[in-house]
């Protein structure tokens, strides 16, 4: 150890004494509920005062004191008030559907069916119990979303940079903040430039706040501009405003599609109570006892509605999040699966989702006869390592003796911003003499230099070869007096595209995405990326789009319409560019990154965060990834149209089911004066029914090759045939009962039972596929709960549980009727399917044969079966060709 280390570490007992002092003058100070005063005190102490209040320094705390302190104040968050669980039981108990259970259960004890009461108490209570326990498992499901989405921090202990979460910050840390940051607790600004700070979240102020070394920075709040250490002062409840920015939105925000779920759902409880009025109309003109008809009409009206609706909903929401989130696509809102599903235009960033973001340095171009060695090193002390960023990395990397950079003294560094898009520093050379570097964007370097008028044309000249050959371009350039820079040279980067790229943007072609590339780069680069991924060189020049604040003209929007892309784009580009595709019927997905990026993503209809965004990006996007490239975006894609059919399928069944039982039972009552079911049926039917029907949530189904959207007439059309078929079955079987075998009432109302059971749940087979039920395989959970549920049903009724026994003879019949009736409703569906979906193509109708589709999904067959580090992009795409153009039906889509 040196002497000099080692007089640092041995301080005079007195200095001790008074750090000790200080750290137990904050433990005092900032104890948990400390009053506001005391943190008003903090936020405006003098630096020096509130180092000392806070028993910290510039350098940080220790490991080992911070972990004391996270002891004694608490974690960094505010605890979310949490519901008490045995209360939102009891609220399953509470509202119009369960009231009328209870209305129910209170009639079948003044009129003494005690078995009627005691089995409908069961369905109360075991409505009660799924939907609890249900609604729980959702909950889970977003509380873990939400920890995968947790904010880490930069921070500095023993000297060292880490990054733990956010939640572990404590009083007296120091940490950095970067542009795009969402400022994790309560803090003041150390040594550094002024930053800019977006407080609009926390007071609704629309303008940035310029804040200087030494002043207060609060929780919630983003950097909009610079980069700068600060101290924390204040967490948890503690801090200024008592809240975080929350980055994932509650749970129950209701989408498009649940709307119009709920809307169903209310149109179904309508025609019920209608129908159920009139059979009790009916019921009291015939003479009927009073209180045993309320009672039936009640337990027929809560079969009707669709009780689990909301819950299977949920429920298949949440599974299908976490499916989402294995694919490594983490959704902000349940409801952004739905807006997922919808997308047909997909703008992408190129850097990192089209490319690998792997930047390599080519040979540079220097003017004046400056060494390309020299240039390199002048760009590389404009960079910081410790940022970890990409271009950064590259030019670092670039230089070839990495002890040259150790005879330099970076004095002052200022990082890059979108608005400069450059990064300076001031740098002390080994004489001792200080100078200016900066690197950035070749227009940028070349504006503000001295010699551009000598320079201008060679390096726009230089810039056009590198970007022909797909390189982007960096400008360099140095000063030696403050402002008169000269510039030096250009260094070219290559970012190939990613191996399975060209295969995926033809695979999302083929499910109708539309995938537009979106980036800074000039044109020349952009054409030339865009030309290698398959996408087209159909490249719009974003600088001239006009004015993005004025509404944009027909031909700007056809234009961006048509464009395979855009280059040279801003921020603000971005969010016009989505405006406009709105506004022409497209529902458009937008990828970003950074901070300015947050508008665009809040404006598309799905905003989506690439690995690595800013916390800023994050909150604004409905998705965010945590893996790059474009195939999990797509991938997300499918899965989401997956959800969306399961859902599309639970309403059509739902439907059907509803119109079935309920036209039955009111026709039975009104034209032949006969219940047809008992009230205790008619609870057994609903609590079979509604247990079986979630597995639904984790059906196999098959994405439709074009973007989901809600089709009302689609869905009422095939669920009313559905249903009214069924009816039809209903009465013929019925009939045989009454006329053909001579069956008594009770006999006939168990066979009613049984068949309305076993051909209600065969009724799913049919709403979960588009063509034959056989076309896609079931899942194993949900033929197992059908078959579970029917093997209940048909042991209840053959030994007469609660109704009168049938026989084996009987119910071999239901279920070969019901099979028979199965496989007529299948071809009906079929029928129906091209009656009400003029859109799809008649069966014998020739389509024109293109097989561009089909190979790119093979292509993506082959990368995905061999190891995926290997470069073989195009002889994957050879191989697909030459496949499917020698069988051009042997890869039709699958799901």
């Amino acid at each position: 150890m040196s002497p000099t280390a080692e007089t640092s570490q041995q301080k005079p007992a007195p200095e001790d004494k008074s750090k000790s002092d200080a750290k137990a003058q904050a433990k005092v100070d900032l104890k948990p509920g400390a009053k506001s005063k005391s943190k008003d005190d903090l936020k405006s102490l003098p630096m020096p005062e509130l180092q000392a209040k806070l028993g910290s320094t510039p350098e940080g705390l220790s490991q080992e004191e911070a972990q004391k302190r996270l002891t004694q104040y608490g974690p960094n968050e505010i605890a979310e008030k949490k519901t008490n669980e045995f209360l939102k039981f009891l609220s399953y108990f509470w509202g119009p559907i369960p009231w009328m259970i209870e209305a129910a259960v209170i009639l079948s004890g003044i009129v003494r069916h005690w078995l009627d009461f005691f089995i409908i108490l069961l369905l109360l209570a075991s409505n009660a119990v799924v939907g609890f326990w249900e609604e729980h498992q959702a909950g889970n499901a977003i509380a873990a979303l939400k920890a995968k989405l947790a904010v880490n921090a930069r921070v500095k202990r023993d000297g060292k940079w880490i990054n733990p979460k956010a939640s572990e910050l404590v009083p007296g840390d120091v940490i950095r903040l970067r542009l795009g940051d969402i400022i994790p607790a309560d803090a003041r600004l150390l040594a550094g430039d002024p930053v800019e700070v977006d407080q609009s979240a926390l007071t609704g102020e629309s303008l940035p706040v310029t804040v200087k070394p030494g002043g207060a920075v609060f929780s919630g709040s983003i950097l909009r501009q610079g980069e700068i250490d600060a101290m924390v002062y204040a967490t948890g409840t503690n801090t200024y405003f008592g809240k975080t920015a929350q980055l994932v939105q509650e749970a129950h925000t209701v989408s498009h599609f649940q709307r119009a779920v709920m809307k169903i759902g209310d149109y179904l409880i309508i025609l019920a109570v209608a129908l159920v009025a009139l059979i009790l109309v009916v019921a009291l003109f015939r003479g009927d006892k009073v209180l045993t008809t309320l009672e039936f009409c009640l337990v027929l009206l809560v079969a009707a509605i669709p009780v689990a609706m909301p819950t299977v909903l949920s429920v298949t929401m949440a599974v299908g999040a976490r499916l989402l989130a294995k694919k490594e696509a983490i959704v902000t809102r349940l409801s952004a699966i739905e807006e997922l599903a919808g997308v047909d235009v997909l703008c992408s960033d190129k850097t990192g989702t089209l490319t690998q973001n792997k930047l390599t340095l080519g040979d540079p171009f220097s003017v004046n006869n400056i060494p390309g060695d020299q240039v390199i090193l002048w760009a590389a002390l404009a960079s910081r390592a410790e940022d970890k960023d990409t271009i950064d990395l590259a030019v670092i990397g670039g230089v070839k003796d990495d002890k040259a950079l150790k005879g330099f003294q970076v004095i002052h560094f200022q990082p890059f911003d979108p608005v400069h898009k450059r990064t300076e520093a001031t740098v002390k050379g080994g004489d001792g003499k200080e100078f200016f570097v900066a690197k950035g964007a070749p227009q940028v370097i070349l504006e503000m230099s001295t010699n551009k008028g000598e320079v201008k044309p060679a390096v726009e000249k230089a810039v056009n070869e590198f970007a022909g050959r797909g390189f982007r371009s960096l400008g360099v350039a140095r000063a030696d007096e403050e402002g008169k820079w000269q510039f030096a040279g250009v260094l070219p980067l290559f970012d190939p595209p990613r191996e399975q790229a060209k295969a995926t943007i033809a695979s999302a072609g083929q499910m109708g995405v539309d995938v537009k590339m979106v980036t800074g780069d000039q044109i020349a680069i952009a054409q030339e990326t865009s030309r290698q991924l398959g996408l087209g060189t159909n490249i719009l020049d974003a600088s001239g789009l006009g004015d993005t604040k004025q509404q944009a003209s027909t031909q700007t929007g056809e234009a961006i319409e048509k464009a395979d892309g855009f280059a040279q784009v801003f921020p603000e580009h971005k969010y016009f560019i989505v405006d406009v595709l709105q506004k022409r019927g497209h529902i458009v997905g937008m990828t970003g990154d950074g901070v300015n990026d947050a508008p665009a993503l809040k404006k598309a209809d799905c905003g989506i965060a690439v690995s690595g965004a800013t916390d800023a990006a994050r909150a604004a996007a409905s998705i965010v990834l945590l893996t790059s490239g474009l195939s999990v975006i797509i991938d997300a894609v499918k899965e989401s149209r997956r959800i969306f059919q399961r859902m599309n399928s639970y309403a059509i069944y739902r439907i059907a089911e509803t119109l079935r039982v309920l036209l039955f039972m009111t026709l039975a009552i009104l034209v032949f004066n006969f219940y047809p079911l008992t009230a205790v049926m008619i609870v057994m039917l609903a609590l079979l029914n509604d247990g079986a029907i979630l597995s639904i949530a984790y059906d196999n189904v098959q994405y439709k090759d074009k973007p989901e959207a809600w089709n009302m007439r689609l869905v009422l059309g095939i669920s009313t045939v559905l249903g009214v078929v069924g009816v039809v079955a209903a009465f013929g079987l019925f009939y045989l009962g009454e006329r053909v075998f001579h069956l008594d009432r009770g006999h006939i109302q168990t066979l009613m039972y049984l068949k309305l059971s076993v051909a209600g749940h065969l009724t799913i087979f049919l709403t979960r596929t588009r063509g034959p039920f056989w076309s896609i395989r079931p899942a194993k959970i949900l033929w197992i709960a059908v078959l579970g549920t029917q093997t209940i049903a048909t042991l209840i009724a053959v030994y007469g549980l609660f109704m009168t026994p049938l026989g084996w003879k009987w119910a071999g019949l239901v279920w070969g009727y019901a099979l028979v009736w199965f496989l007529v409703n299948d071809r009906v569906k079929l029928l129906a399917y091209r009656i009400f979906d003029p859109t799809k193509a008649p069966l014998l109708a020739k389509k024109p044969v293109d097989l561009t589709p089909q190979i790119a999904a093979r292509a993506y067959e082959l990368y995905q079966e061999r190891v995926r580090g290997e470069s073989q992009e195009n002889q994957d795409w050879l191989e697909a060709e030459r496949e499917t153009r020698s069988e051009p039906t042997a890869h039709p889509n699958v799901a």
